[in-house]
Formats: structure tokens, C-alpha cells, sequence
């Protein structure tokens, strides 16, 4: 039997986060014995799937982070990489903030194919949001194929004129839908585990960090709460934020009512124990945790900011984050009765082309040949 082929993925961390959690699930769902995923990041820390990833037989590389002033260092450590890693069929650089720099040196390398792969419509903000810009903007010269989760990530990315000639990609961030499902028993067990029982659980996932709006989010649960006395709110993720969200809740006086719970390898146990969903991001590509909530068959209240292409089924509404607060409040309490039916919802997003193991497929056939991309193109 044949060696399979192996695929790098270049991204910060390895962390339960929204970009690493969509490639481990392509992953799991990869024929592991015809292509086989390796990681590279950019921190000496252990990652939360680094065990995992390795347990699947992929390999864990690190690389020093960029911090502009250590550009030389930062070259210098990637050309010595791929001098010593440059039989792998494919490149995929999820990490488009510096993928300008490392692609090109993968190529020279001898790597056939270097992909760039868009996962957000944002920069953070400040001189680093700058920064990402400057050094993003030769991104799409600099890479055999342009991907992106979706349109608005598209153009920022790679800008509208990229876009109409055709040369963007989209490659939907799919999900294994059926962990998600929802299961009645499962809901019973989490929300006795977490002291929740009879409560209105509002729910969100995702890293406390500015794009999040995790502030405006306790502001909405502040409006709810005064509305209705059993409302309880679980965040799940970490992030530099984390405090200082913490501490607005304790000044609001919520701080008995929203539960912290950090990374959860088990994610899918807690859609369950939710009876909404709600995420006012400031920006994202495509939120994979959107189409997870619709999997478990929440009632997803949504940023505008956010794509509309996130709303894989009929149960997302899209909300205006100038709007105040305690509307969307009032749209949740709104739809509070129609929250407590839940469907399976796993038919509808396979047909929108998020099913992880279709999927998985498609990609494998272009790791394989190396063309025809699996996606989309981009409009």
C-alpha cells in the first residue's frame, strides 16, 4: 500500500478555536490512508489538539510568531522548515495574516501547491489590525488558489477585483452535523450538571476576544433579565477578554447567572442544554458555531455583520448591533415559545454543502490531483 499524500496546515495554534476546530473536523473525516494532515503553528506551547492530531497520525511543527521587528528571524526559521519539510503535496495557510511571507517560501521550497485559505471578514483592531493589511494585501499573487469560508472574507481578503475575475474559491465550513443533533436525554444530563434546571438558557461559543462583542452580549442578557427572572447565560471559550467580561457581569449584578465554562472538547453536549442561541459578532468569515447551534436545532439570533450565509436553515434571524440592547432582548423573549421546538436539521445543511463527510471527499480528490478545487467560485 501506498504512503498517503500529507497536507500542511499552517494556522496560529492548535487551540479550540473557530479555524482550528473546521480543519479538525475535515480532518477526522479525511481516508487517513490516502491523505494525511501535519500542522505547523506559530507558539512552542502544547495545543489542545495536539494529542489528538497525533493520535490520527498527523505531526505538530512550531515556528516562532511573527512580531514584525523578528521578520528576518521569521523568514530565516520558515526557509529552514521546508528545506527539511518540502515533500508534502499541498500547503494550506489558514493563517492569511503572514501566509504572503510563508507560501512563497514554501514554494521556492519545491512544494507543488500553496493555498491560501480566508477565515475572517476583520482584523483586530489597533496597529496589529494595520499590520495584517500591510502585510495580507500581496496575499493573493503570492498563492497557486485563493479559499475562502465565504464571500465578506473573500473581499477582505483578497478584494473585489480578485473576486471578479473569478479567482476565489468558497469551501464551505463544514460541520459533522449528526454530533449535534438533538438529543433530549443528553440536554437533561448537562443542564442537571450545571444547576440549570428550569432555566431560559441563552448560549454562546466562542473566543473572548474584540470580533466576539461579548460585552454587547451581557447587555443583551442584562435586557433579558430583567424581563424574565429564570435567564441564565453560558459562555463557552477562553480568550484575553475573559476578565474583564467577568467583571461587567459581576458589576451588573449577573454574576450568578452567567456561567464561564472555557474550551470544551465536548462542545456538542452543551448546544443541547441551551434554549437559545446568540451571537452579536462585530465581524467573522463564516461562524462555525452558528451552523453547529443550527445543527442542535436553536433559534440563532445573529450579528448583521455576520454573512448571510451562516444561516443554513430557517432558524437564524439577523439583528443590527447599533440597535440597543434590550431589543434584542425583546426579539428573544419574541421567539421564546417557538425555541422550545427543536428539529433535526441535518438534511437541510448537507444540501447547503456543509456535511464534513461530502466534504472530506471532495478535498481529498483535489489534495490527490492537485486542481479542481472543491468549492465554489466565489461571486
Amino acid at each position: 500500500m501506498t504512503d498517503p499524500v500529507r497536507v500542511l496546515n499552517v494556522l496560529g495554534t492548535m487551540n479550540l478555536g473557530g479555524a482550528e476546530s473546521r480543519v479538525m473536523e475535515l480532518y477526522r473525516a479525511l481516508d487517513r490512508d490516502r491523505v494525511q494532515f501535519d500542522f505547523l503553528v506559530h507558539t512552542r506551547k502544547e495545543g489542545q489538539y495536539d494529542a489528538e492530531i497525533r493520535r490520527l497520525g498527523g505531526r505538530v511543527y512550531h515556528v516562532p510568531r511573527f512580531r514584525v521587528v523578528n521578520l528576518i528571524a521569521y523568514r530565516k526559521a520558515l526557509r529552514r522548515f521546508f528545506r527539511e519539510h518540502s515533500d508534502y503535496a499541498a500547503v494550506q495557510g489558514h493563517m492569511t495574516s503572514t501566509a504572503s511571507i510563508y507560501l512563497p517560501i514554501a514554494k521556492k521550497a519545491g512544494v507543488p501547491v500553496t493555498i491560501a485559505h480566508a477565515r475572517s471578514a476583520g482584523v483586530d483592531r489597533g496597529p496589529k489590525g494595520l499590520v495584517t493589511r500591510i502585510v495580507r494585501y500581496p496575499l493573493k499573487y503570492r498563492a497557486d488558489y485563493c479559499f475562502t469560508c465565504s464571500a465578506e472574507a473573500a473581499e477582505a481578503v483578497y478584494g473585489r477585483s480578485w473576486i471578479s475575475a473569478g479567482k476565489v474559491w468558497t469551501i464551505p465550513n463544514a460541520i459533522d452535523a449528526q454530533r449535534f443533533v438533538y438529543n433530549p436525554a443528553v440536554r437533561a444530563q448537562v443542564r442537571a450538571e450545571l444547576g440549570l434546571e428550569g432555566r431560559f438558557v441563552i448560549g454562546h461559543v466562542g473566543r473572548f476576544g474584540f470580533m466576539k462583542n461579548h460585552s454587547y452580549l451581557l447587555d443583551i442578557f442584562a435586557g433579558l433579565d430583567r424581563m424574565r427572572d429564570d435567564a441564565a447565560l453560558v459562555l463557552i471559550g477562553k480568550g484575553a477578554l475573559e476578565p474583564e467580561i467577568k467583571a461587567k457581569a459581576a458589576a451588573l449584578g449577573l454574576a450568578d447567572k452567567v456561567l464561564f465554562l472555557g474550551s470544551r472538547f465536548d462542545v456538542e453536549r452543551y448546544y443541547q442544554a441551551f434554549d437559545y442561541y446568540v451571537f452579536p459578532s462585530t465581524f467573522e468569515g463564516l461562524p462555525g458555531s452558528v451552523a453547529e447551534a443550527q445543527a442542535a436545532g436553536l433559534q440563532c439570533l445573529v450579528s448583521d455583520r455576520v454573512t448571510r450565509e451562516a444561516a443554513l436553515t430557517e432558524l437564524v434571524t439577523y439583528k443590527s448591533i447599533e440597535e440597543p440592547a434590550n431589543s434584542w432582548a425583546s426579539e428573544i423573549m419574541r421567539n421564546s415559545k417557538k425555541a422550545l421546538v427543536r428539529e433535526d436539521m441535518c438534511a437541510q445543511i448537507a444540501e447547503k454543502g456543509f456535511d464534513v463527510h461530502s466534504q472530506a471527499e471532495r478535498m481529498t480528490a483535489f489534495y490527490l490531483s492537485g486542481e479542481n478545487p472543491p468549492g465554489t467560485i466565489t461571486h
